[in-house]
């Protein structure tokens, strides 16, 4: 019985990989996408174009200005001599931010007063305008202490020493490429194993492997096993691609990081496995594979914290392998966990992937009978 899982497995294989446009869509889109994702999905601002109403036009003032025009995350899109365009480049979208500087700005500081700095932000995109407002309050901020410095004032009471862990340069791209990792290799897993079933049916191969001398469940096991090769190996390309492309550090041991795949995998087989069984087409495969995609993505933390989602919708994502999986790579890459620091997030994925093999491997028995 073993030989002819075996037999099975490999004839999987082979059905992917002979098909030329089966190779692509293992190969291509996977490696394309990790790219786009890894360059475009990120929450850094850069050239943040700006507009400068400087109505001072001194010394101090123009240092000011001069460390925005420096800045890698504003670009200085106009210069304006009078108020009367503000309104409208901020409507145009030419520009995100309009910096004023007062007439009395260069006064006020050598007097020791209160020197503010008035910044309009469009406020269209309440987290770009949240994320803009930190910046230019850096920005306002280093000055003001170097102000301070130089002229003999007095320093500000208290100063804000920020250091981060894990991410040192606050790179959105060190927290967005490991979730790429998880987010790949489930949307690839899940479309090899979903559509196993569904193309023996529309081939209509499925009723000559059912009278072979596999039982229902050897079949079920040589439909799932190729999906788990598969799968662990494009997240084997995916992760490399991280770490000599991207340059994310892999401070944790790969131990701890494939234990954590397997079981994701295992878990995302049982779900392909299950789709695979209700459905008689590959489109209908395809559907069902997509409608389980996207809230298993939404609800995973991938983009958006779980802590901050309603208390009933967090209980929805107990039951999403990718909740626990993102956790793993992402400590492994940034924080070096090692085994005893993934081990609360294996146990979900091992009870989630014995649930969903069951529940194929009845749904798979019921079809047949």
């Amino acid at each position: 019985m073993r030989r002819q899982i075996l037999a099975l497995i490999l004839k999987e294989l082979l059905a992917v990989l002979r098909d030329p446009r089966s190779r692509m869509v293992l190969i291509g889109p996977p490696l394309i996408q990790l790219l786009v994702f890894g360059y475009a999905a990120t929450f850094d601002l850069n050239h943040v174009p700006i507009a400068i109403y400087d109505q001072d036009h001194s010394q101090a003032s123009r240092d000011l200005v001069a460390r925005f025009a420096g800045s890698p995350t504003f670009t200085v899109k106009d210069v304006l001599d009078n108020d009367r365009r503000m309104n409208a480049l901020i409507d145009s979208r030419q520009v995100q931010t309009v910096l004023v500087i007062d007439r009395r700005f260069t006064r006020d500081l050598l007097t020791h007063q209160a020197a503010p700095v008035q910044v309009i932000l469009d406020g269209r995109n309440s987290n770009t305008a949240l994320l803009i407002e930190g910046y230019v309050n850096s920005i306002v901020s280093g000055f003001a202490l170097g102000w301070a410095q130089e002229h003999g004032a007095r320093a500000p009471p208290a100063t804000l020493d920020i250091r981060a862990r894990y991410n040192a340069t606050l790179s959105s791209r060190w927290f967005i490429v490991p979730g790429i990792v998880a987010l790949l290799t489930e949307v690839e897993t899940l479309l090899v194993v979903g559509l196993s079933v569904a193309r023996e049916r529309e081939m209509g191969t499925f009723d000559q492997l059912l009278v072979t001398p596999l039982r229902p469940i050897d079949i079920l096991i040589g439909k799932g096993l190729p999906g788990l090769i598969i799968g662990a190996a494009e997240a084997s390309v995916v992760i490399a691609t991280a770490v000599l492309w991207f340059q994310v550090p892999l401070r944790g041991g790969l131990i701890a990081l494939y234990l954590g795949l397997a079981f994701f995998i295992l878990a995302i087989t049982g779900i392909g496995l299950a789709i695979s069984s209700l459905v008689a087409t590959q489109q209908q495969a395809l559907l069902g594979a997509f409608l389980f995609l996207v809230p298993s993505v939404i609800l995973s933390g991938f983009a958006t914290p779980i802590a901050n989602m309603p208390g009933w919708v967090q209980a929805l994502t107990l039951v999403n392998p990718m909740r626990y999986f993102l956790v793993i790579v992402r400590g492994v890459f940034l924080e070096g966990a090692g085994l005893a620091s993934v081990a609360s997030q294996l146990w979900p994925m091992a009870l989630i992937g014995a649930a969903t093999l069951a529940a194929a491997g009845w749904l798979f028995r019921k079809r047949v009978t």
